[in-house]
């Protein structure tokens, strides 16, 4: 009896089989409505001073500066660059050999990156507090990352390493190995996979990986940023925690999932003959966990230089304001811009 669960055959990329509508997009829709809804009720919990408009145009430039980053990211860290350099229209292009594939190939890493550009630079262009609106949508975040993860296990990729433990997984894209191969023999037996031929290439079970990541990147520290959020001792502090929560949670995650089988480790204190897929050591390290070694890093650097800035005392409810007076305002504002256009002109 094999003791690994098969990937279940009824789930499929497409939504409706032959036309180009897969989970994966879908997964990324609800994404961005979870983290809006959260956004959302954090400015009506707190009566922070922003328009319905306004907000639609946060996460309007956030998710271009997302998609951007996360495509340019890989292109450059994960894929051959210079194939994308000599026919650059191929980052957009969402076909492969004829048929409807969707952008494949998104760095999470280039979308944290590309995401707080896009809000930087609408936030200091709209003159709100950067560091309070950084803090709302990391809050946000993490929710809809869930479906996102859930998108590629629905695609059945980015699996994780060879394991015999009673959470593997047979996904059907995942590589075989030799069963000439000693040790693909022992996990074969410990999981209960027959070998009938000696030149047989297997297909091993696999850690989940992807729904790993949905539970601890996504649903637990959603929990954790969303209990922290009313004790944040200053102005930017949830930015950093994110940065730090999704960095570690990440980091111990890459041990249990599979590095690009072309990239293998960046960082190999302890070589192996072992194939990546089969995990050999702590001290080798991928892509992915250097990458959340930064993201730590930089969470922590951020609190630091966050708590020695000018105005880094929160605000955790703003004084109430009538609709008509926040109105006024933002028409009080646009009717000044004019005028400092108007003189710059003369």
């Amino acid at each position: 009896m094999v003791l690994a669960v098969n990937f279940p055959s009824w789930i499929k990329p497409e939504i409706i089989p032959h036309l180009p509508f897969r989970w994966y997009s879908l997964m990324y829709m609800v994404a961005f409505a979870i983290a809006y809804i959260l956004f959302r009720k954090q400015i009506k919990e707190r009566n922070f001073p922003m328009a319905d408009e306004d907000v639609i145009g946060l996460f309007f430039w956030g998710i271009i500066g997302l998609v951007l980053g996360a495509r340019i990211f890989y292109m450059f860290v994960y894929d051959d660059a210079l194939t994308y350099l000599l026919k650059p229209w191929l980052i957009f292009w969402p076909f492969q050999d004829g048929r409807f594939v969707g952008l494949q190939g998104m760095s999470y890493h280039g979308g944290v990156i590309g995401c707080l550009l896009g809000i930087i630079i609408y936030t200091v262009r709209k003159k709100f507090d950067v560091r309070e609106i950084g803090d709302m949508v990391a809050t946000a975040i993490p929710l809809g990352y869930t479906f996102g993860r859930l998108g590629n296990f629905i695609n059945g990729e980015l699996f994780g390493r060879v394991t015999s433990s009673p959470f593997g997984m047979i996904f059907p894209y995942a590589g075989r190995f030799s069963a000439h191969e000693e040790w693909v023999r022992d996990i074969a037996e410990q999981t209960g996979i027959p070998i009938t031929d000696p030149n047989a290439m297997i297909n091993l079970p696999r850690h989940p990986s992807q729904l790993y990541e949905a539970f601890f990147e996504g649903i637990v520290l959603f929990c954790l940023l969303w209990l922290l959020r009313k004790h944040k001792p200053v102005k930017g502090f949830m930015m950093g925690m994110y940065l730090i929560g999704y960095g570690f949670f990440r980091f111990i995650i890459e041990y249990f999932r599979a590095p690009d089988a072309d990239l293998g480790y960046r960082i190999e204190l302890a070589p192996s003959d072992m194939p990546t897929a089969l995990f050999s050591s702590v001290w080798n390290f991928s892509t992915g966990q250097i990458l959340c070694f930064l993201m730590i890093s930089a969470g922590l650097i951020w609190i630091i230089i966050a708590s020695r800035l000018p105005n880094a005392k929160p605000i955790m409810v703003y004084p109430l304001e009538s609709k008509k007076e926040r109105s006024h305002k933002r028409k009080a504002k646009k009717v000044s811009a004019k005028k400092r256009k108007g003189k710059n002109r003369k």
